[in-house]
């Protein structure tokens, strides 16, 4: 992965267990368009409590976690818990493992990530127009 990458997770694994996303390849889909030239990932996204490094990264992806983040799983696992609704997770990379967190590159990936994430913003219309949603 390379910073400015999207990654959508097909399902959240935290400490409230596992919590899967709605249509996450329509999501995905939709992305690629919004953003072309840029990578689009789909697979689990697992929750830390601080920044991983080295062979913790190592040690997730041998789990089949495609990314990891701080806020996402305990998110989703909240707005599940207010009620059946669809829920989607998406990040756009910063750091990689070639790209750690903790140097100045990261204010270069940190820029190119924010032009990325206001692109995407119409692909989320495009997911929840395509969603049958629960009757209230």
């Amino acid at each position: 992965m390379h910073p400015g990458d999207v990654v959508v997770a097909d399902e959240t694994r935290g400490p409230g267990g596992i919590t899967p996303c709605t249509a996450p390849e329509v999501l995905a889909e939709a992305l690629a368009e919004a953003v072309p030239g840029r990578t689009v990932h789909t697979g689990p996204l697992t929750a830390s409590d601080h920044v991983v490094r080295g062979q913790e990264r190592a040690e997730l992806a041998v789990t089949g976690a495609i990314a990891v983040d701080m806020e996402s799983a305990a998110t989703l696992h909240g707005a599940l818990r207010a009620g059946v609704r669809p829920v989607a997770a998406v990040r756009v990379v910063v750091d990689a493992p070639e790209h750690e967190l903790v140097r100045i590159g990261t204010v270069r990936g940190g820029i190119s990530a924010f032009r990325v994430l206001r692109a995407v913003m119409p692909a989320f219309y495009e997911w929840h127009r395509s969603l049958p949603l629960p009757r209230r």
